[in-house]
Protein backbone atom coordinates (compact mmCIF):
# COMPACT_ATOMS: atom_id res chain seq x y z
CA UNK A 1 0.00 0.00 0.00
CA UNK A 2 1.26 3.48 -0.85
CA UNK A 3 0.75 5.77 2.14
CA UNK A 4 1.49 9.46 2.73
CA UNK A 5 1.75 10.41 6.41
CA UNK A 6 1.58 14.12 7.26
CA UNK A 7 3.07 14.89 10.67
CA UNK A 8 1.42 17.77 12.52
CA UNK A 9 3.23 20.21 14.73
CA UNK A 10 2.72 18.02 17.81
CA UNK A 11 4.96 15.38 16.22
CA UNK A 12 7.83 17.88 16.24
CA UNK A 13 7.16 20.34 19.08
CA UNK A 14 4.60 20.04 21.86
CA UNK A 15 2.68 23.20 22.65
CA UNK A 16 4.44 25.17 25.37
CA UNK A 17 7.74 23.28 25.05
CA UNK A 18 10.97 25.16 24.31
CA UNK A 19 11.89 24.70 20.65
CA UNK A 20 15.33 23.24 21.30
CA UNK A 21 17.20 20.75 19.14
CA UNK A 22 17.01 18.17 21.94
CA UNK A 23 13.22 18.46 22.18
CA UNK A 24 12.88 18.27 18.40
CA UNK A 25 14.90 15.07 18.29
CA UNK A 26 13.07 13.50 21.24
CA UNK A 27 9.67 14.22 19.70
CA UNK A 28 10.72 12.96 16.27
CA UNK A 29 12.23 9.83 17.79
CA UNK A 30 8.98 8.85 19.51
CA UNK A 31 7.05 9.67 16.32
CA UNK A 32 9.30 7.50 14.15
CA UNK A 33 9.06 4.62 16.61
CA UNK A 34 5.27 4.82 16.28
CA UNK A 35 5.58 4.81 12.48
CA UNK A 36 8.11 1.97 12.24
CA UNK A 37 5.54 -0.80 11.77
CA UNK A 38 3.77 1.10 9.01
CA UNK A 39 7.12 1.88 7.36
CA UNK A 40 8.22 -1.76 7.30
CA UNK A 41 5.17 -2.96 5.41
CA UNK A 42 4.28 -0.15 3.00
CA UNK A 43 5.53 2.35 0.45
CA UNK A 44 5.70 5.25 2.89
CA UNK A 45 6.15 8.97 2.36
CA UNK A 46 6.46 11.22 5.42
CA UNK A 47 5.68 14.91 5.18
CA UNK A 48 5.85 17.39 8.03
CA UNK A 49 4.98 20.88 9.15
CA UNK A 50 7.44 23.66 9.97
CA UNK A 51 5.32 26.53 11.32
CA UNK A 52 6.98 26.91 14.73
CA UNK A 53 10.45 26.24 13.34
CA UNK A 54 10.30 28.63 10.38
CA UNK A 55 8.92 31.34 12.66
CA UNK A 56 11.76 30.76 15.13
CA UNK A 57 14.35 30.96 12.36
CA UNK A 58 12.77 34.20 11.16
CA UNK A 59 13.12 35.66 14.66
CA UNK A 60 16.73 34.51 14.96
CA UNK A 61 17.35 35.94 11.52
CA UNK A 62 16.12 39.38 12.61
CA UNK A 63 18.53 39.42 15.56
CA UNK A 64 21.54 39.77 13.25
CA UNK A 65 21.19 43.11 11.51
CA UNK A 66 24.50 43.41 9.63
CA UNK A 67 22.91 41.75 6.57
CA UNK A 68 19.39 41.72 5.18
CA UNK A 69 17.08 39.09 6.67
CA UNK A 70 16.76 35.90 4.65
CA UNK A 71 13.38 35.58 2.89
CA UNK A 72 10.73 33.03 3.85
CA UNK A 73 11.42 30.70 0.93
CA UNK A 74 15.06 30.22 1.99
CA UNK A 75 14.02 29.81 5.63
CA UNK A 76 11.48 27.21 4.50
CA UNK A 77 14.20 25.28 2.68
CA UNK A 78 16.38 25.54 5.78
CA UNK A 79 13.68 23.96 7.94
CA UNK A 80 13.22 21.17 5.39
CA UNK A 81 16.88 20.30 5.72
CA UNK A 82 16.89 20.63 9.50
CA UNK A 83 13.73 18.63 10.23
CA UNK A 84 14.19 16.24 7.29
CA UNK A 85 17.63 15.29 8.58
CA UNK A 86 16.27 14.41 12.02
CA UNK A 87 13.26 12.46 10.64
CA UNK A 88 15.47 10.61 8.16
CA UNK A 89 17.94 9.64 10.87
CA UNK A 90 15.42 8.68 13.55
CA UNK A 91 13.25 6.65 11.15
CA UNK A 92 16.32 4.78 9.93
CA UNK A 93 17.29 4.14 13.56
CA UNK A 94 13.76 2.94 14.40
CA UNK A 95 13.98 0.47 11.50
CA UNK A 96 17.51 -0.60 12.45
CA UNK A 97 18.61 0.19 8.91
CA UNK A 98 16.13 -2.25 7.30
CA UNK A 99 14.95 0.35 4.76
CA UNK A 100 16.78 3.23 3.10
CA UNK A 101 15.30 6.62 3.95
CA UNK A 102 15.79 9.63 1.64
CA UNK A 103 15.01 13.24 2.58
CA UNK A 104 14.19 15.42 -0.43
CA UNK A 105 14.16 19.22 -0.48
CA UNK A 106 10.81 19.87 -2.14
CA UNK A 107 9.36 22.83 -4.02
CA UNK A 108 5.63 23.41 -4.45
CA UNK A 109 4.28 25.36 -7.39
CA UNK A 110 1.74 28.04 -6.46
CA UNK A 111 -0.17 30.66 -8.43
CA UNK A 112 1.44 34.06 -7.91
CA UNK A 113 -2.04 35.61 -8.29
CA UNK A 114 -3.57 33.45 -5.54
CA UNK A 115 -5.73 35.75 -3.36
CA UNK A 116 -4.05 34.24 -0.29
CA UNK A 117 -1.13 36.61 -0.86
CA UNK A 118 -3.47 39.45 0.11
CA UNK A 119 -4.99 37.60 3.06
CA UNK A 120 -2.44 35.97 5.40
CA UNK A 121 -3.82 33.04 7.44
CA UNK A 122 -0.94 30.60 8.07
CA UNK A 123 0.20 30.57 11.71
CA UNK A 124 3.97 30.43 12.18
CA UNK A 125 6.45 30.96 15.00
CA UNK A 126 5.98 31.01 18.78
CA UNK A 127 2.91 32.21 20.67
CA UNK A 128 2.70 35.70 22.19
CA UNK A 129 0.62 37.51 24.74
CA UNK A 130 -1.63 40.27 23.38
CA UNK A 131 0.85 42.97 24.40
CA UNK A 132 3.93 41.18 23.01
CA UNK A 133 2.06 40.42 19.79
CA UNK A 134 1.15 44.08 19.35
CA UNK A 135 4.76 45.11 19.91
CA UNK A 136 6.08 42.52 17.44
CA UNK A 137 3.51 43.58 14.84
CA UNK A 138 4.59 47.20 15.17
CA UNK A 139 8.33 46.49 15.14
CA UNK A 140 8.45 43.91 12.33
CA UNK A 141 5.31 44.91 10.37
CA UNK A 142 3.84 41.46 10.90
CA UNK A 143 0.23 40.40 10.61
CA UNK A 144 -0.91 38.83 13.90
CA UNK A 145 -3.87 36.51 14.56
CA UNK A 146 -5.33 34.73 17.57
CA UNK A 147 -4.27 31.12 18.17
CA UNK A 148 -6.41 29.76 21.00
CA UNK A 149 -5.75 31.94 24.04
CA UNK A 150 -2.55 33.39 22.58
CA UNK A 151 -1.42 35.17 19.42
CA UNK A 152 0.93 34.24 16.56
CA UNK A 153 2.29 35.67 13.34
CA UNK A 154 0.40 34.80 10.16
CA UNK A 155 1.74 34.75 6.59
CA UNK A 156 0.19 34.06 3.15
CA UNK A 157 -0.66 30.42 2.46
CA UNK A 158 -1.45 29.90 -1.24
CA UNK A 159 -2.94 26.65 -2.53
CA UNK A 160 -0.48 24.10 -3.94
CA UNK A 161 -0.74 23.52 -7.68
CA UNK A 162 1.74 20.65 -7.96
CA UNK A 163 4.83 19.19 -6.32
CA UNK A 164 7.84 19.64 -8.60
CA UNK A 165 9.69 16.58 -7.28
CA UNK A 166 6.74 14.14 -7.47
CA UNK A 167 8.34 12.09 -10.30
CA UNK A 168 11.56 11.74 -8.28
CA UNK A 169 9.61 10.71 -5.16
CA UNK A 170 7.69 8.12 -7.18
CA UNK A 171 10.97 6.71 -8.51
CA UNK A 172 12.38 6.41 -4.98
CA UNK A 173 9.24 4.57 -3.80
CA UNK A 174 9.38 2.18 -6.74
CA UNK A 175 12.94 1.34 -5.73
CA UNK A 176 11.93 0.43 -2.16
CA UNK A 177 13.04 3.67 -0.49
CA UNK A 178 11.12 5.54 2.18
CA UNK A 179 10.88 9.27 1.52
CA UNK A 180 10.74 12.36 3.74
CA UNK A 181 9.59 15.36 1.70
CA UNK A 182 7.19 18.31 1.34
CA UNK A 183 8.54 19.74 4.58
CA UNK A 184 6.46 22.71 5.66
CA UNK A 185 4.34 22.24 2.53
CA UNK A 186 7.41 22.53 0.31
CA UNK A 187 9.10 25.80 -0.62
CA UNK A 188 6.48 27.82 -2.55
CA UNK A 189 7.64 28.76 -6.05
CA UNK A 190 6.21 30.20 -9.21
CA UNK A 191 7.33 28.94 -12.61
CA UNK A 192 7.77 30.52 -16.02
CA UNK A 193 5.44 29.88 -18.96
CA UNK A 194 7.25 26.64 -19.79
CA UNK A 195 7.04 25.43 -16.20
CA UNK A 196 10.81 25.06 -15.89
CA UNK A 197 12.34 28.13 -14.24
CA UNK A 198 11.42 28.46 -10.56
CA UNK A 199 11.32 31.59 -8.39
CA UNK A 200 10.72 31.45 -4.64
CA UNK A 201 7.62 33.11 -3.18
CA UNK A 202 7.21 34.72 0.24
CA UNK A 203 4.68 32.41 1.83
CA UNK A 204 4.25 29.10 3.65
CA UNK A 205 2.12 26.43 1.94
CA UNK A 206 -0.11 24.40 4.25
CA UNK A 207 1.60 21.03 4.63
CA UNK A 208 -1.67 19.07 4.65
CA UNK A 209 -2.83 20.59 1.36
CA UNK A 210 0.61 20.03 -0.17
CA UNK A 211 0.59 16.46 1.14
CA UNK A 212 -2.78 15.85 -0.49
CA UNK A 213 -1.47 17.24 -3.79
CA UNK A 214 1.48 14.86 -3.55
CA UNK A 215 -0.76 11.93 -2.59
CA UNK A 216 -2.95 12.57 -5.63
CA UNK A 217 0.09 12.85 -7.94
CA UNK A 218 1.55 9.61 -6.56
CA UNK A 219 -1.77 7.76 -6.71
CA UNK A 220 -1.47 7.01 -2.99
CA UNK A 221 -4.04 4.71 -1.42
CA UNK A 222 -4.17 6.63 1.87
CA UNK A 223 -3.26 10.02 3.29
CA UNK A 224 -2.89 10.01 7.09
CA UNK A 225 -2.85 13.39 8.83
CA UNK A 226 -1.63 13.00 12.39
CA UNK A 227 -2.67 15.66 14.85
CA UNK A 228 -3.47 16.04 18.56
CA UNK A 229 -7.26 15.70 18.26
CA UNK A 230 -9.21 12.44 18.40
CA UNK A 231 -11.70 13.39 15.66
CA UNK A 232 -12.74 16.05 13.21
CA UNK A 233 -15.64 17.69 15.00
CA UNK A 234 -18.62 19.63 13.72
CA UNK A 235 -19.28 22.75 15.86
CA UNK A 236 -16.05 22.14 17.75
CA UNK A 237 -15.85 23.67 21.22
CA UNK A 238 -19.58 24.34 21.49
CA UNK A 239 -22.42 22.47 23.23
CA UNK A 240 -23.48 21.27 19.76
CA UNK A 241 -20.12 19.57 19.04
CA UNK A 242 -20.41 16.26 17.18
CA UNK A 243 -17.41 14.04 16.41
CA UNK A 244 -17.26 12.64 12.89
CA UNK A 245 -16.27 8.99 12.39
CA UNK A 246 -16.65 8.73 8.61
CA UNK A 247 -17.74 11.14 5.88
CA UNK A 248 -17.95 11.36 2.14
CA UNK A 249 -15.98 14.06 0.37
CA UNK A 250 -19.13 15.82 -0.81
CA UNK A 251 -20.91 15.73 2.56
CA UNK A 252 -18.05 17.08 4.64
CA UNK A 253 -17.36 19.78 2.06
CA UNK A 254 -20.66 21.37 3.12
CA UNK A 255 -19.36 21.97 6.67
CA UNK A 256 -17.03 24.73 7.88
CA UNK A 257 -14.12 24.26 10.26
CA UNK A 258 -11.49 26.48 11.86
CA UNK A 259 -9.50 28.22 9.14
CA UNK A 260 -5.76 27.79 9.52
CA UNK A 261 -6.08 24.59 11.59
CA UNK A 262 -8.73 21.93 10.83
CA UNK A 263 -10.14 23.37 7.59
CA UNK A 264 -6.92 22.74 5.60
CA UNK A 265 -6.89 19.13 6.82
CA UNK A 266 -10.49 18.61 5.71
CA UNK A 267 -9.76 20.29 2.36
CA UNK A 268 -6.74 18.03 1.93
CA UNK A 269 -8.82 14.95 2.73
CA UNK A 270 -11.47 15.99 0.23
CA UNK A 271 -8.82 16.39 -2.48
CA UNK A 272 -7.50 12.87 -1.87
CA UNK A 273 -10.98 11.30 -1.67
CA UNK A 274 -12.05 12.94 -4.92
CA UNK A 275 -8.92 11.48 -6.54
CA UNK A 276 -10.10 8.01 -5.49
CA UNK A 277 -8.13 7.53 -2.26
CA UNK A 278 -9.05 7.86 1.37
CA UNK A 279 -7.82 10.13 4.17
CA UNK A 280 -7.53 9.55 7.91
CA UNK A 281 -7.30 12.38 10.45
CA UNK A 282 -6.50 11.44 14.01
CA UNK A 283 -4.10 11.33 16.97
CA UNK A 284 -0.44 10.46 16.61
CA UNK A 285 -0.34 8.68 19.96
CA UNK A 286 -3.11 6.29 18.86
CA UNK A 287 -1.93 5.43 15.35
CA UNK A 288 -2.83 1.74 15.67
CA UNK A 289 -6.36 2.63 16.80
CA UNK A 290 -6.63 5.14 13.95
CA UNK A 291 -5.72 2.48 11.40
CA UNK A 292 -8.13 0.04 13.07
CA UNK A 293 -10.86 2.73 12.87
CA UNK A 294 -11.38 2.91 16.62
CA UNK A 295 -10.59 6.63 16.68
CA UNK A 296 -10.15 9.44 14.17
CA UNK A 297 -12.09 10.55 11.12
CA UNK A 298 -12.04 8.79 7.74
CA UNK A 299 -13.00 10.64 4.55
CA UNK A 300 -13.76 8.54 1.48
CA UNK A 301 -15.25 9.14 -1.98
CA UNK A 302 -18.65 7.80 -0.92
CA UNK A 303 -20.30 7.05 2.42
CA UNK A 304 -23.88 5.90 2.85
CA UNK A 305 -25.78 8.72 4.48
CA UNK A 306 -22.94 11.17 3.85
CA UNK A 307 -21.68 11.48 7.44
CA UNK A 308 -21.49 8.94 10.26
CA UNK A 309 -21.07 10.48 13.72
CA UNK A 310 -19.45 8.82 16.73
Amino acid sequence: MRVVVALGGNALARRGEPMTADRLRANVRSTCQALAGLARENELVITHGNGPQVGLLALQNLAYQDVAAYPLDILGAETQGMIGYVVQQELSNALAGEREVAAVITTTVVDEHDPAFDRPTKLIGPTYSAQDAAEAAAEYRWTIARDGHAFRRVVPSPDPVRIMQAPLIRLLLENNHLVVCVGGGGVPVKTDAKGRRQTGMQAVVDKDLASSALAAELGADTLIMLTDGDFVSENWGTPEQRDILTASANAISELKFAEGSMQPKVDAAIRVARAGGRALIGPLDRLDDLLARKVGTEIRPDVEGGIVYV
